[in-house]
């Protein structure tokens, strides 16, 4: 089967394609590369993949790469909220409009994945479990792009939807502006950080499980299709400060400031229930834990803060 991966070598992109083509898929990966990492380099003698420098808001080159694919992963985005506002015509273009040509083009036979956020979420209520049924209520432009068009998908009754929790752990497209990356980044290099609003509680999911999940939704797709699903650790709905306590267990002398001078910009704050998607037989390998650990290195390694979005 052929895979066309828009986005391809982004931050989840760059886990996800060696796994496609470890299991003898065709990837044909569209990415601009506008953080000029290198990512994808360690895939380049395959010959299963083809890369194509390009921008999914060109209209006729999506249309010919749609003509061979069986699945369609539209990974392509101006990811979170800083880089929405920095650019709202662009997320416009690139999260909303390109996506939504690409189900509009594709054939009822041809499989579309959609990684949405649950961050939709917003706000939750205190002491209750966001499901699939709970009501979206997203509180900046990326959530409510990524909402209105999952909405849109889903109507159309032949993809299925993954509402990814926030990532966290190792790319070869590293990202520093998550939230666990970044707390234990700064642990490791500054051994402080200023927290704002430590109550705020968030669900976390590593970003070799977000791709693993995606892998899981091709082998199941004729029995998960038409249905979004919440994707993430159910045993990681935290709140900030209980995120600095763990990363501190391993970081010794990591001291966070809890302030109240200031609100945090991202003012989500809820907790999600994935059992919808454990059903299915997925379950995330890779614990919160393990990722500091993981994260611990790749800052002996990554210093300066050139991995962000903004």
């Amino acid at each position: 089967m052929k895979i066309l991966v828009t986005g391809g070598a982004g931050y989840i992109g760059a886990v996800l394609v060696p796994m496609l083509l470890r299991d003898g898929y065709e990837v044909t990966v569209v990415d601009n590369y506008r953080y000029n990492q290198p990512a994808l380099l360690d895939c380049c003698s395959e010959q299963k993949l083809d890369i194509i420098r390009g921008d999914v808001r060109d209209e006729a080159m999506i249309g010919q790469l749609l003509k061979k694919v069986d699945i369609i992963l539209p990974l392509a985005c101006l990811t979170g909220a800083p880089l929405c506002d920095q650019d709202p015509e662009g997320a416009q273009q690139i999260n909303y409009d390109a996506v939504r040509n690409l189900a509009k083009r594709k054939s009822r036979d041809q499989q579309l994945i959609f990684p949405c956020t649950n961050s939709g979420y917003g706000v939750g209520e205190q002491g209750i479990h966001c499901d699939e049924n709970t009501p979206l209520r997203p509180i900046s432009l990326y959530g409510r792009l990524k909402v209105e068009l999952e909405q849109f998908l889903l109507e159309q009754g032949d993809c299925l939807t993954f509402r990814f929790a926030t990532l966290f752990g190792a790319s070869p497209r590293m990202r520093l502006d998550l939230l666990v990356n970044d707390f234990t980044y700064r642990a490791v290099v500054d051994g402080t950080l200023v927290l704002f609003e430590p109550h705020f509680t968030r669900n976390f999911l590593h970003v070799r499980d977000a791709s693993r999940a995606f892998v899981h939704g091709i082998e199941q797709y004729s029995t998960m299709v038409g249905r979004p699903y919440n994707v993430g650790l159910s045993d990681a709905n935290l709140s900030k400060s209980e995120l600095c306590d763990l990363v501190g267990r391993y970081v010794p002398g990591f001291r966070p400031v809890s302030s109240d001078v200031d609100k945090d910009p991202d003012q989500r704050n809820y907790i999600v229930s994935n059992s919808r998607i454990e059903k299915t037989g997925y379950q995330p390998r890779f614990s919160l834990e393990a990722g500091i650990v993981e994260l611990i290195k790749v800052f002996q390694i990554i210093r300066l803060n050139q991995y962000s979005n903004i």
